[in-house]
């Protein structure tokens, strides 16, 4: 989803049982970390689909899977490329996510997702929809219209911690950025902590989704990442410190199971149950079976870090952006990573704001401390930005924040 996974030969056989908690930790430490010489960048940008008719409406499925036409994915899949080369698929909410081919350059993959979302949306418009570009629905009731076993397996399991699951689910739409490892171990582990260093500090930028349809009081500058902090920790929140490969993996395997595939449409999996436990169980454990490694790379589909490693870096903490001005947070991430002297910079800069998840999200840029490295972020990002006009509107919006941080120092 926005970038290929790299080539892996380990293991082969996806039906083979995986026999100890050391083999899982060194399949997952494979599947999430790689090296790469060239650069690359990609994104997935989501949208609530509205009727501008009838604005508290949620199209139902048919209507999507016909608007989208040879592009409507299989319930729970991915479309054949569009002309740009993204692809589709249909959140459990109704909103569309569209995820690029990866791409050299930050200016190739704007231009390939502006052509995609265009015919996106000249294909809605045909049938009176919209594509919403905001990072919450703050006219209808959260409501699932994907009837799938992963999804309402998911539903239950959030289902647990009150109605944010939910929320999140059907109401909310991120921008994604993803961008490649670097060309070493240790340039890779760079960016993996300066990725999650500069997050509040982005949360705060891009917070978008003060209101949110069923979400719970209080005045929060992003509804959006509230949900996700809420919805189950355990799987949203990394440890402090957590480092890229074994940490990464050992954090993995103490999350519990959300679901397990089977071939019927019951998916639940037994309460509690981590995916550590359930191989060193093995045929012992409550599922009745021992851990394939099918299972294993399910289950890493299933956590939702702020970035989650996956042989590149996906950034889950951007908010959708309104009036399709998605391309900006994209090409901030991409210029970040764009030479190891912007990554240590943007990592120093971050440092005092770096473990402020939640104050980010319930403050955004009020809080004088992310205010200012929201703004030193921005502009080290427009210092490094290939494209002169993307480089002149992320200054702009860096403006506003120096004036919050100073406000605030007052």
């Amino acid at each position: 989803m926005g970038l290929p996974p790299p080539a892996t030969t380990l293991p082969a056989e996806p039906a083979r049982i995986v026999p100890s908690r050391a083999a899982a930790r060194e399949l997952i430490t494979t599947r999430i970390t790689a090296t790469s010489a060239e650069p690359t960048v990609g994104a997935e940008i989501e949208w609530l689909i509205l009727d501008p008719a009838d604005p508290r409406r949620r199209p139902a499925l048919p209507e999507i899977e016909a608007a989208l036409g040879p592009w409507a994915p299989p319930i729970g899949g991915r479309s054949a490329p569009l002309p740009g080369g993204s692809v589709v698929t249909i959140e459990p909410g109704g909103q569309i996510e569209l995820s690029s081919a990866p791409a050299a350059t930050t200016r190739e993959l704007l231009a390939a997702l502006r052509e995609d979302a265009r015919l996106l949306a000249a294909r809605l418009s045909d049938r009176r929809l919209v594509l919403g570009c905001a990072a919450a629905d703050t006219g209808r009731a959260p409501e699932r219209i994907l009837d799938a076993p992963r999804y309402r397996a998911m539903e239950s399991v959030f289902d647990r911690n009150g109605p944010m699951g939910r929320i999140m689910m059907n109401n909310t739409a991120a921008v994604q950025p993803c961008v490649g490892p670097g060309s070493t171990p240790a340039e890779s582990e760079a960016r993996w902590q300066m990725l999650n260093a500069i997050g509040p500090a982005l949360i705060a930028a891009f917070a978008a989704s003060p209101r949110v349809a069923g979400g719970a009081a209080g005045r929060w500058a992003s509804q959006r990442m509230r949900a996700w902090f809420t919805l189950d920790p355990s799987r949203t929140r990394l440890p402090a410190g957590c480092t890229l490969g074994e940490d990464y993996a050992e954090w993995a395997l103490d999350v519990p199971l959300l679901c397990v595939r089977s071939k019927g449409e019951q998916w639940a999996a037994p309460p509690g149950l981590a995916l550590g436990a359930w191989i060193e169980q093995g045929t012992r454990s409550p599922i009745g079976r021992a851990a394939t490694v099918t299972d294993v790379d399910y289950h890493l589909t299933t956590l939702f870090p702020p970035v989650r490693p996956k042989g590149f870096f996906e950034i889950r903490y951007l908010d959708q952006q309104p009036d399709q001005q998605w391309d900006i947070p994209v090409a901030v991430v991409a210029a970040l990573v764009s030479c190891p002297a912007a990554v240590e910079h943007a990592h120093g800069i971050a440092e005092p704001t770096a473990s402020s998840w939640a104050r980010a999200a319930r403050l955004g840029t009020r809080d004088p401390g992310l205010a200012r490295a929201a703004s030193d972020l921005l502009m080290l990002a427009a210092s490094h930005c290939e494209d002169t006009t993307i480089a002149a509107r992320i200054e702009q919006l860096a403006r506003p924040q120096t004036t919050t941080a100073r406000a605030g120092a007052q």
